[in-house]
């Protein structure tokens, strides 16, 4: 596997090229958990290793998040297990509005979760509301002491391993995005019911039911309205590093691709010396450039300017996730027949890089962004 911060120096300094190094060394170990014997051992096992390479420290930092060390942590574990990038991903987002607006005694677990002693959860999406922050209906009533909590949310990750969640609620529908307060909940609390539910690429994920789930005040994140501004930053901390993600597994189907066509042989030669073959692998190549391209630019704009740079990752997030997408897709083209095939690499990252392009905010949802901003000369 290539993962170098040396072919694009502009964009990386020294502590990129010490941690480069230390994600090839922990390949193995991320490796060795995908061949568990059944799905459940193998989230275990990738959650081990997560934190047994220490990579749960860059998505739950003690400081600012460093997304260009972000991005190439979720470059290597795309390339090596989406299992384990989701559960990479998920533990930032569930802790993160702890690192934002947390009390003291919030804070003080977070070292946990960067050792992987404890797994979170984000708690976000609902039935009917999934893009539409707004229309979350999940209700925190005021007791006394606290708060009743009564509600579902759906596609939750990490529900399976987590221990705790971060969980967006409206303390009243009438007051909208203002209403909207995030509570750090414990998993085991009583009127918790976990679902789990099967993605198209495995890895831990369910549906959470509330009901009647009553937590102290000291569990409410920040101040009462504030959780709709906590949901938009945590998205925009790691949406980024969806990106690249789909780039580490573009780069495996790259590398899946050409060792086949290198191998196989049709009509007398390799499919590598085939004009319409070297035609796929030249189109799959310039996708994936550009797309790291685009990520490294958002990222290093992130950790280096002071404004924001919202446009430029719907830019990275949309293009990444789409060109990767297509390099996937002729990766599994060249394969032919073998590449439909249960259990083939590129099948596996043909039903994994589907969900990044929803994940996050939707390709749909990036257009939006960015076109809006064109629109308004920003």
């Amino acid at each position: 596997m290539k993962l170098s911060s040396d072919d694009l120096p502009m964009f990386f300094d020294a502590s990129h090229g010490a941690l480069a190094e230390k994600l090839r060394a922990a390949v193995p170990a991320f490796e060795a958990a995908e061949r568990g014997s059944e799905e459940a051992a193998r989230d275990r096992a990738a959650a081990r290793a997560l934190g047994e390479t220490g990579l749960f420290a860059h998505a739950v930092p003690r400081a600012a998040i460093d997304t260009r060390a972000l991005c190439l942590v979720r470059e290597m574990l795309g390339y090596v297990s989406a299992r384990a990038d989701s559960m990479f991903a998920v533990q930032g987002l569930g802790t993160h509005s702890i690192y934002l607006a947390g009390s003291a005694e919030q804070r003080a677990a977070l070292p946990a979760f960067a050792r992987g002693d404890r797994i979170a959860a984000f708690a976000l999406t609902e039935p009917e509301a999934g893009s539409d922050v707004a229309a979350i209906s999940t209700r925190a009533t005021e007791v006394e002491g606290g708060y009743r909590l009564d509600g579902d949310k759906l596609f939750i990750s990490n529900l399976g391993i987590a221990d705790h969640a971060t969980v967006i609620a409206t303390v009243d529908p009438a007051l909208g995005v203002k209403g909207l307060t995030a509570f750090w909940v414990p998993l085991d609390a009583a009127g918790m019911m976990v679902q789990p539910l099967e993605a198209t690429a495995p890895h831990p994920i369910g549906a959470l039911a509330l009901r009647g789930v009553t937590v102290p005040a000291s569990t409410r994140i920040g101040e009462v309205g504030q959780g709709m501004k906590l949901a938009m930053q945590t998205l925009d901390a790691f949406r980024v590093s969806v990106g690249a993600a789909a780039v580490g597994m573009a780069r495996r189907a790259l590398d899946e691709a050409l060792a086949f066509v290198r191998a196989r042989k049709q009509f007398g030669k390799s499919l590598a010396e085939q004009p319409l073959v070297q035609a796929h692998l030249a189109d799959m190549v310039v996708d994936l450039d550009a797309a790291r391209l685009l990520v490294l630019r958002a990222a290093h704009a992130k950790d280096t300017t002071q404004g924001r740079v919202t446009t430029e990752v719907s830019i990275a997030k949309l293009g990444a996730t789409e060109a990767a997408s297509r390099v996937i897709d002729r990766a599994v083209q060249l394969f032919g027949g073998r590449g439909v095939m249960a259990g083939a690499v590129v099948e596996h990252l043909y039903r994994a890089v589907r969900p990044l392009r929803i994940y996050e905010g939707t390709s749909e949802i990036q257009r939006t962004i960015i076109g809006r901003a064109l629109a308004q000369g920003k």
